[in-house]
């Protein structure tokens, strides 16, 4: 009976404090060790990768089960239309938000820092470019790079066709209903890992970022943060009490083991199979509507890119003592709102929605490279609130579908 005790034990700690656990720990020992915690980056790299090599294959099944769990194209489009308009409703919020914590606390008031390095950026492409570049010449090119936006067009053109044909497609929707199985118990089995993984991750930021890289930028780091836990706090749990009359402390347990994953890993798609698992397991969304929903906001929902781009912009113009207009705010809440569509899917989207809001109020882009050092440090603060707003906007949509399961989404135990 002894030698049992441990192991159940450890599997009675419910995922998230095993995973925070991990993290703090992670951050003590990255702190004490400096780089030479950089020996712990393996575990870290295994996980990512790890979770990574489970983002293709449950993406296309989920979205086919999904689809074809709806029987109704029409029910569909719906669901499609309700999540771009609250995808874009919770974005435009975050960059106010930015931009408010920015005009509140001046981050940028009274430094002094040269930014001399130049910094490309990609232009954004046109929306021609988007739309034909939606569309897979190759579906099995588009699985083997990982192409999210082709993926999704392919998995809902092949989940129509066999809602479509009625019983002939009935075999191949069993396989991929058990295929969606299979890569929900893998990521089980994945997410077993994720305290040691969220360790190694942890450590070798902690290690590599030393306060001589942080004190100067401190002030940033903290509105940011601050103004992503108040866009959190504030507007998505507002937008479930307002509009779903749910309890948003249920929401918010649920989704833990998404949040500290997406906070470790700096990947919204990466931290799509963990963001699945909560959805289903936690907040009891349909798998109908979870694997339409999700996968769709991992790639265009971009709330914490949008906030630290207010948050950014206010500071560089701060830093160089450029007063900005009321007229300049809109043109910011409004540019990174229609910018997060337009760069959705593009490697290195977050820099090129930076410049092209920087653009619209005349601000040089070279003063990027100031923020350039602590841009991982930002990053799992916006990663975290993407994900956030994915499950928030999923949970939405599954209760106004009907596609809520209540007695799961009050339960107090979310493991």
């Amino acid at each position: 009976m002894a030698a049992d005790s441990s192991p159940g034990l450890w599997r009675r700690i419910p995922l998230w404090q095993k995973i925070i656990a991990g993290l703090i720990l992670g951050a003590l020992v990255g702190a004490l060790m400096g780089e030479n915690a950089g020996i712990f980056k393996p575990l870290g790299d295994i996980f990512i990768s790890a979770i990574k090599m489970l983002i293709v294959p449950l993406v296309f099944s989920t979205l086919v089960v999904g689809i074809t769990a709806m029987r109704d194209p029409q029910k569909m489009g719906r669901i499609g239309a309700r999540t771009i308009v609250l995808y874009l409703i919770t974005t435009a919020f975050a960059i106010a938000i930015g931009l408010l914590a920015s005009t509140i606390f001046q981050p940028g008031a009274g430094l002094d820092m040269s930014f001399d390095t130049p910094v490309e950026s990609e232009e954004a492409p046109s929306l021609v470019e988007i739309l034909v570049n939606l569309v897979p010449q190759n579906p099995i090119d588009a699985l083997a790079e990982g192409n999210i936006l082709q993926i999704i067009v392919f998995a809902m053109g092949l989940g129509i066709s066999l809602m479509l044909i009625g019983e002939k497609g009935e075999p191949v929707v069993r396989v991929f209903e058990s295929f969606a199985e299979a890569m929900y118990k893998l990521t089980e089995i994945v997410m077993a890992f994720a305290p040691f993984g969220v360790f190694g991750l942890i450590a070798f930021v902690a290690g590599n970022y030393g306060l001589e890289v942080l004190l100067p930028l401190a002030k940033v780091i903290g509105v940011a943060y601050l103004a992503s836990i108040v866009h959190v706090l504030v507007v998505y749990s507002g937008m479930l009490v307002l509009l779903g009359r749910l309890n948003p402390v249920r929401y918010l347990m649920g989704i833990l083991d998404a949040l500290v994953v997406a906070y470790s890993s700096a990947s919204s798609s990466g931290t799509l199979p963990i963001s699945i698992r909560c959805a289903q397991k936690n907040l009891g969304v349909s798998e109908g509507v979870s694997g339409f929903v999700l996968p769709v906001g991992a790639t265009i929902n971009m709330d914490g890119t949008a906030l630290y781009q207010g948050v950014v912009t206010l500071f560089i113009a701060q830093l160089l003592g450029v007063d900005l207009s009321l007229a300049d705010y809109g043109m910011i809440i409004v540019t990174g709102t229609l910018a997060s569509i337009g760069t959705a899917g593009v490697p290195g989207a977050g820099l090129i929605m930076l410049s092209i809001v920087m653009a619209q109020v005349g601000l040089p882009l070279e003063a990027i490279a100031v923020v350039a050092g602590i841009d991982r440090i930002l990053d799992m603060a916006r990663t975290s609130v993407n994900v956030a707003g994915d499950l928030m906007v999923t949970t939405l949509v599954g209760k106004s579908e009907g596609e809520l399961d209540l007695e799961i989404y009050n339960s107090p135990n979310k493991a």
